[in-house]
């Protein structure tokens, strides 16, 4: 028996192979969060200095996803394989660098055990094939985006377009009458995705139009409309009705809890990456019920 007939025959080895792939690509998004914005930062700063004819920025050292190797935040000191076991090292060197002893972010390891346990619940639901890569790539994009935008309120282009187009070519792999959420037909991507982006957009300028003020970024349309890619146009609605009552439950807790001021700008791109996600989860047997209940009482 090959490695794929076992994957496919037995379940729980399925569903373990996903819990371990999503550590360590989780591990693998971290470096993307962290550094993703900094290499960003970079670039604007060469291209303002080009637009201005200032002096030209002195060479900086290679800084990417790949280059340098990861280091301690305190002592600088470089982080061995062994010492970067997703989680695992954390825990066993008690949250601390192994050379100096400063404390390392708890983050680390919980990016890394949330992608792993969205793995886990990917695998679960849709069982081994290609409806469950597509549906962990999705996941793991709206886990680098969902931090990126919580630490920095940025989605960045480089993550939601590549989302964006992922999605409209993972449509044209989509199984007539599957009976899964995804891959999508690509006729249902393609609306999504205009309709995504287009209903944000309007929102925004409606909103900057009444109000003076910016209530959201361009990120956010780039985002839904990626959704929409993925998801299809029907769950649309859902998505951004869910991410739009978190987003108020989680604002009003704030300005209780905190004593925040309401201008205050919250980033709105984690709701509705976890909007999205439910939807990938759960949509169509939402949307079946509320459509059950609609009729029984027509």
């Amino acid at each position: 028996m090959s490695a794929f007939q076992l994957l496919a025959a037995a379940p729980a080895v399925f569903i373990s192979t996903c819990v371990l792939l999503g550590l360590i690509v989780g591990s693998f998004l971290n470096v993307v969060i962290y550094r993703l914005p900094i290499m960003l930062e970079r670039q604007w700063r060469e291209q303002a200095a080009e637009t201005l004819s200032a002096a030209p920025l002195p060479p900086a050292e290679p800084f990417n996803l790949v280059v340098p190797r990861s280091t301690c935040p305190g002592c600088r000191a470089r982080i061995s394989a062994l010492h970067n076991i997703p989680v695992l090292s954390w825990v066993l060197l008690g949250g601390r660098c192994a050379s100096c002893r400063a404390p390392i972010s708890a983050r680390y390891p919980l990016v890394e055990a949330l992608t792993g346990i969205l793995s886990a619940c990917i695998a679960w639901k849709f069982g081994f094939g290609w409806p469950a890569l597509a549906a962990l790539l999705l996941t793991w994009f709206l886990v680098a985006l969902t931090f990126i935008d919580i630490d920095h309120q940025l989605l960045p282009d480089s993550l939601t377009l590549p989302l964006l187009w992922c999605g409209l070519a993972a449509s044209l792999g989509s199984v007539p009458d599957s009976g899964g959420p995804i891959p999508v037909d690509p006729r249902s991507s393609l609306i999504g995705a205009m309709a995504g982006y287009v209903s944000l957009w309007s929102v925004y300028h409606l909103f900057r139009l009444l109000t003076g003020k910016e209530g959201m970024g361009y990120g956010d349309f780039k985002l839904f409309a990626a959704l929409g890619a993925w998801l299809g146009w029907q769950m649309l609605l859902p998505t951004i009705l869910i991410a739009a009552m978190a987003g108020a439950v989680v604002g009003l807790a704030m300005i209780t809890l905190r004593g925040q001021k309401r201008s205050t700008p919250i980033p709105f791109g984690p709701f509705l990456a976890a909007a999205g996600w439910l939807m990938l989860m759960f949509g169509q047997r939402l949307v079946a019920g509320y459509l059950d209940v609609v009729s029984a009482h027509t």
